[in-house]
Order: C-alpha cells, then sequence, then structure tokens
C-alpha cells in the first residue's frame, strides 16, 4: 500500500477524524452517564434520608420501637442500602448487611464531629476498599442534634460504567472499520474521473497531441482541472505543431539553396587552374556544404517523423531478412577498414512498419559502429525473438562510450567530445532519427557500452499482429 497516495491521505484522514469524534463523544457519554448516575443516587438518597429523619422527629415512638418501624417502612437491607442514625452523638440505629453482602454496615465510618446541619453527599472507603456513597441530613433537636445516614455501595454504578466503557470500546471499533471501509469507497469512488485522466493522459504524447482528457460532469474541481489541461494540451499541440511546420519548411526551403551552392562549388573546382590554396578553401567549404546537406536531410526526416509520417508505408515484413540484406550493403564501407561483420538472424521475425524507415535505422546504427570501431575490428548484428519481442541487436569492438553521455547520446545535436570529433564524427541526428522511427513503430532502443569494449545497440519492436509467436 502507498502510504503517500492521495486515497490512502484522504481515508487516513476521514478515518483518523472520525475516530477522534467518536472518542470525544464516548468520553462525553461515559462522564455524563457517571454524572447522571450518581446524581440520581444521590437524590434518592437524600429523599430517604429525609423521609427517615421526618419519621423520627415526629414519632413519639421509644428508640427500640423506631428501630423495628425504619426496616418495616424502607427496608434497607432488601433495597441494599445502608441507613444510621445517630441521636446527640449516639447511634440509635444502624441497618443490618444488606442482601448482595456487598459490604458490612459496622465498618462504615461515622461522619466527622461538628458535620453542618443541611444535606452533605460524599464518599467513604471501607477498610476492604468498598466506596460507599453517602447522604448526611443534619437536623438540630432540642438536647443537640439528629443525623441520619443513607448510603449506598458505589459497585452498580461501577459495574454499569464498565459495561457501557466496553459496549463503547466496541461500538467504537466497529465506527472506525466502518469509517475506513466507508471512506475507502467513498474515495475510490470520488476519485474514479482523476484515474481516467491518468491513463489518457499517459496515452498522450508529441505523435497524438490532438488527443484530449476526459471531462467528468461533475461540476466541480475535477472538472475544472481537465478543462484547464485541455486548454494546456491544445495550447502545447499548436505550438508542437507550428515548431513542426517551421522545421520542415525550414529544412525544405534550404535543400534547395544549398544544392545550388555546392553544384556551383563543385563547378568551381573542376574549371579552376592551379592556385593550390583556393582549390583547398573550396574544397574546404565543399565538405562543410556536405555536412551542412546531411544536417538538412537529417532535420527534414525529424520533421517528418514528428508530424506521424514513419508509417505511412506500413506492411509485415522479416526483420532477419531486411537486416542481412542491410548488413552486406554496409559491409563496403567496413572493408575499406578492414572491419567484419558477422550476422545472426533468426528466420520469420516478423514486424509491422515502414521497410524504408526500419532500413534507417540498421543504416544509422551500422554506420556509427563502422565508424567508431577501428581497423580489425569487428561488428555484430543478431535479429531474435525474445520476451514477445522482435529483438535487433548492433555490437561491437570499438572506442565505446562515456558513461555521462549515455542518458544524452539520443537527443538531437548531441556529440560525444573529444573521441567523436567534428571532423569525424555526424551532426548528432542520426540516434535521435534511430529513436524516433522506434518510438513511431511502438518500439524502444538502448544502448550499452564500457569504454574501450565497444558498445551494443538493441532496438525492441513488437511482433507483426499475424506473427504466431513461439
Amino acid at each position: 500500500m502507498n502510504t503517500r497516495s492521495l486515497k490512502f491521505r484522504l481515508v487516513a484522514w476521514y478515518a483518523g477524524w472520525l475516530t477522534v469524534l467518536f472518542v470525544v463523544f464516548g468520553v462525553f457519554v461515559y462522564v455524563s452517564l457517571d454524572h447522571y448516575l450518581k446524581q440520581s443516587l444521590r437524590e434518592a438518597l437524600a429523599r430517604r434520608a429525609r423521609q427517615v429523619a421526618e419519621m423520627v422527629q415526629r414519632s413519639a415512638l421509644d428508640w427500640q420501637t423506631l428501630g423495628t418501624e425504619i426496616p418495616k417502612t424502607f427496608a434497607p437491607e432488601v433495597n441494599n442500602r445502608f441507613t444510621r442514625v445517630i441521636a446527640n452523638g449516639k447511634i440509635t440505629y444502624v441497618s443490618g448487611p444488606p442482601a448482595d453482602r456487598g459490604f458490612d454496615p459496622r465498618e462504615v465510618p461515622t461522619p466527622p464531629a461538628g458535620t453542618r446541619e443541611g444535606e452533605t453527599f460524599g464518599r467513604r472507603i471501607l477498610p476492604n476498599g468498598t466506596v460507599m456513597l453517602i447522604v448526611v441530613v443534619s437536623r438540630p433537636t432540642p438536647g443537640g442534634s439528629l443525623l441520619i445516614e443513607e448510603g449506598e455501595s458505589a459497585a452498580p454504578i461501577t459495574a454499569t460504567l464498565h459495561a457501557w466503557l466496553a459496549v463503547l470500546v466496541l461500538g467504537l471499533a466497529v465506527l472506525i472499520f466502518g469509517a475506513a471501509v466507508g471512506g475507502a469507497l467513498l474515495v475510490r469512488w470520488a476519485l474514479k474521473p482523476i484515474g481516467r485522466i491518468i491513463t489518457s493522459a499517459e496515452r498522450i504524447s508529441s505523435h497524438n497531441l490532438s488527443e484530449r482528457l476526459p471531462v467528468p460532469d461533475t461540476r466541480d474541481e475535477l472538472e475544472q482541472l481537465s478543462q484547464a489541461l485541455n486548454g494546456m494540451i491544445r495550447r502545447l499541440d499548436d505550438a508542437f505543431q507550428h515548431n513542426q511546420r517551421f522545421l520542415a519548411d525550414a529544412s525544405h526551403e534550404l535543400r534547395t539553396p544549398l544544392a545550388i551552392v555546392q553544384g556551383e562549388l563543385e563547378s568551381v573546382v573542376e574549371h579552376m587552374d592551379g592556385k593550390p590554396e583556393v582549390q583547398n578553401i573550396t574544397g574546404s567549404a565543399l565538405e562543410e556544404m556536405e555536412r551542412l546537406r546531411k544536417i538538412v536531410d537529417g532535420l527534414f526526416a525529424l520533421s517528418r517523423l514528428d508530424a506521424g509520417e514513419a508509417q505511412q508505408e506500413s506492411a509485415a515484413f522479416d526483420l532477419g531478412e531486411l537486416a542481412a540484406t542491410t548488413a552486406e550493403q554496409m559491409g563496403l564501407l567496413a572493408e575499406d577498414k578492414n572491419i567484419s561483420i558477422r550476422g545472426d538472424f533468426a528466420p520469420k521475425i516478423m514486424v509491422r512498419g515502414d521497410r524504408a524507415r526500419l532500413k534507417q535505422v540498421l543504416v544509422n546504427l551500422l554506420d556509427n559502429a563502422i565508424n567508431y570501431t577501428p581497423n580489425g575490428g569487428k561488428i555484430d548484428v543478431r535479429v531474435t525473438a525474445r520476451s514477445g519481442k522482435a529483438v535487433l541487436e548492433v555490437s561491437d569492438n570499438g572506442i565505446g562510450i562515456p558513461g555521462e553521455a549515455i542518458p544524452h547520446l539520443f537527443e538531437r545535436f548531441f556529440r560525444v567530445d573529444k573521441a567523436r570529433s567534428r571532423e569525424g564524427g555526424g551532426a548528432g541526428l542520426g540516434l535521435s532519427i534511430v529513436k524516433s522511427i522506434c518510438t513511431a513503430h511502438n518500439g524502444r532502443v538502448d544502448v550499452e557500452s564500457k569504454m574501450g569494449e565497444g558498445s551494443r545497440f538493441t532496438v525492441e519492436l513488437p511482433f507483426a499482429p499475424l506473427h504466431p509467436e513461439s
């Protein structure tokens, strides 16, 4: 699970916030219930104490008779309550053990001396740890004071609170789980349009800038975001098309004057008499003119590739057969440097695309290998099937490529210094064209190289749809 994803964070925040609210609500209910139970018990005990006090004050019975009337009227033992009467500092009545045997009335401490008149509520702890909640009603008498104590063990309240706490914790766990599941479902539903936008955005490249992202009819920020992104893509498409048209037009317009100038220079060389220094200058100008012509041709090819013209003549053909033919043709250039080209071509490696463009890939890769492999070197060309792909490999034992240059190798006009000098290297467009052609054919090109050991270029292309994979 990606803990940094927006979905996880939204669910975590949603569940966390609800958990905090549930905990606060649970604490509030717990405290309120505790207060309510104790307040209800206090009122009940105070009411009973007042009734006992009124009975004692208006009764003309002696204490012995009163001791039988209190249990008969109020039955403290049956109700698990404690009753004690103290007249003028002397205990005249105390109830017996309660029916639940929750406490011993004889162990209940007497109220402190000087208890003020009226009603007081407090808690007393027995020697065995039992907590008693007691109301004391103090009334003045002609001979001193009358104290009526009514009490009850706090155990029933504690048991009720514990039961409620258990229900609260269990309910809180269920609510948190429900909040997490519900939040995940809610977030998944809410972010579904974003998933569609991401999928569509991943399909858009420089070759299909005319496509647009789906716009959800939600009338919210997602709809505004999709519309804003579509507007940005539209502007990028316009700028890209403008640059493509400019590059194609400029390349096309430059080809004619360059051809004319080259022809004029060649005519000058042919009709020139003597003057070696002039011949040298004219020859150098012709070399630069040829180099400039190749740059223009490369730019023109790239502009056509960017415009999606790589597969105008798409057809299925045998990649191994194309590689074998091209390697044989390029062998003439390799012979000048005593370089051997060895081939290993698996049969029936069918791909679909523009045969001429894919041949250009082979030509550019072999031309690079020949240029940067020393005399007496060797070049290997292989065509195989691997992992459901048609694979073309061109490897050499040449001078190699520096590691820091490999990430930039397929950039336009990138040339490796020193080893690939202005005199020995090209304009830095050959590998850019290779990558553009491979990308247009839904393929890829990679390179592995070590200085002084050589390089290996690997081109992967999808099989033709009708090709039976084996």
